[in-house]
């Protein structure tokens, strides 16, 4: 008979993946199912940021901006690859908040977080900083603040790798074909995308579905009225050419209150975003609508000295946040907080669903989802990844500086760009992709822009890539480097790989 599982996460988003990697490190016996790609939808879809969240002390959410300051400096230290500190500048607009109450909210943004390593906030003169260059001649004054950036998608596949080392079983492209109540125990069905079947039994059923949230409750759980307190809030951002010079990012207010980002992206490009949209629409096919990328287009265009239109648009995306309905009319102040629901129905075994979150929060919110099973399923282990690298991450003392010094010496053989495209990647695992090659001809097949064969079975064989889509556009954002005729080649790979396990 198979062993009963401990938890089964229905979810391989960020907080799915997080969940299972704090439950593994406990000593549970637990498994995770997705049934698409890891990260496969909104945590791919993010801004790419770890952030505090400076608008929402307008909404006084005091208690998330702090939890998420507190996290900025933790993550950082557990991931240098894939997380870098990043300076923001915010120009003073004469018609929107007044230059002293932006002043008074990056003073508690600098000192609600206990901030240790990331500088301070400072005011800024815009006709003599270089920050100011871009900008319209009207914009005189700013202020910088620190927080940072962070590959999203590779998070949660980090995420996954350290759960799975440390016991876990992820299955991808695995749905939860349906559940029900044993007893104590839960019998879930899975079914993989041969359309194969099997049913597990575990002590507790975390649903941490993403947008699917309440799609899943729906399934396991009809009557909970929790299904009914979500709302889905879509948020699209644009890709265009490079708009300025240096690695700071900006924040623009907008006269509707809202603010969006423009972001250093991939060396060749500026990442500019988000809306806050209701959604209704197939969670499936989300897409950025005319109208989004002519909101981020405006807005930016108020700022920058050149225009930026619909017509420069390289690329888009689009994501759907779960976000728990706190009753708020306007969908850019709904909380951005999680919300956990646990139900034990009069003793039986206990469903949890998350709703809401940030990628900045997510591992706290993995904290508080085992602190409310702990009583009911009897561990003891205390929580442990505050302080604990993830995969890649045990650089001495977060130096990432220093460990691509190092790096550049050993594989001197390397491109340089291609090199620090691979640690920004996989940090100190570099050498498991790499293994005994000694020049570029040992990596395989070339298939352009510093793609190898070596990375694709690496990522195949070590992190659940199945296909193009999940190197190019997930693993690492080589789709937006690559013409059309390498994206073939790479799905060709994939399928005769795939022939040859078959």
């Amino acid at each position: 008979m198979a062993e009963t599982l401990d938890i089964l996460v229905i979810g391989g988003g960020i907080n799915g993946t997080g969940i299972a990697r704090d439950a593994a490190g406990r000593g549970l016996k637990v498994l995770l199912c997705e049934k698409a790609d890891l990260a496969a939808a909104t945590s791919s879809a993010s801004s790419k940021l770890i952030h505090g969240g400076l608008r929402y002390l307008e909404y006084y959410e005091f208690g998330l901006v702090r939890k998420a300051l507190i996290e900025r400096e933790t993550l950082l230290a557990a991931a240098p690859h894939i997380i870098k500190p990043m300076r923001f500048v915010l120009p003073h607009h004469r018609g929107l908040r007044p230059a002293l109450l932006l002043r008074l909210g990056l003073f508690l943004y600098d000192h609600l977080g206990g901030r240790k390593v990331l500088p301070a906030s400072k005011g800024l003169n815009l006709n003599r900083h270089p920050a100011g260059t871009p900008l319209k001649d009207e914009f005189t004054r700013g202020f910088e603040y620190s927080d940072c950036w962070v590959d999203d998608a590779r998070l949660v596949v980090l995420n996954a790798l350290d759960a799975r080392e440390r016991g876990a079983e992820i299955l991808t492209r695995t749905t939860c074909a349906g559940a029900r109540r044993n007893g104590g125990i839960w019998d879930v069905e899975l079914q993989q995308a041969d359309g194969s079947r099997k049913t597990y039994k575990t002590r507790a059923l975390v649903n941490a579905a993403g947008p699917w949230v309440a799609d899943v409750l729906n399934q396991v759980s009809p009557h909970s009225a929790k299904n009914k307190r979500m709302r889905l809030i879509k948020g699209s951002h644009i890709i265009v050419d490079k708009l300025f010079d240096g690695d700071h990012a900006y924040i623009f207010q907008n006269a509707d209150g809202r603010i969006i980002f423009a972001i250093p992206y991939q060396d060749h490009f500026t990442l500019i975003g988000t809306t806050d949209v209701a959604y209704q629409g197939d969670l499936d096919t989300v897409s950025a609508s005319d109208e989004e990328t002519r909101y981020i287009c405006a807005a930016a265009s108020d700022y920058f000295k050149r225009a930026v239109v619909p017509a420069d648009v390289r690329g888009t995306y689009s994501g759907v946040r779960p976000l728990y309905d706190d009753g708020s009319e306007d969908a850019a102040s709904v909380t951005r907080d999680y919300v956990l629901n646990l139900d034990t129905a009069d003793g039986a075994a206990p469903l949890l669903s998350v709703f809401g979150g940030k990628i900045t929060t997510y591992r706290k919110l993995a904290e508080h989802v085992m602190s409310e099973l702990q009583p009911l399923l009897g561990f003891s282990l205390k929580p442990w990844t505050a302080r604990m690298a993830l995969p890649g991450g045990d650089i001495p003392n977060a130096d990432f500086d220093g460990f691509c010094g190092e790096m550049s010496t050993r594989y001197a053989w390397l491109p340089q760009p291609l090199l620090m495209r691979l640690l920004q990647a996989y940090g100190t695992r570099v050498d498991r992709l790499l293994g005994k090659a000694a020049d570029t001809a040992d990596l395989g097949e070339d298939f352009g822009g510093g793609l190898y064969e070596a990375e694709l079975t690496y990522l195949k064989d070590t992190e659940w890539a199945t296909c193009a889509e999940d190197v190019l556009w997930r693993r690492s954002k080589l789709g937006l480097h690559l013409p059309a005729a390498a994206h073939k080649k790479v799905a060709d790979w994939f399928a005769k790989a795939t022939e040859i396990a078959a």
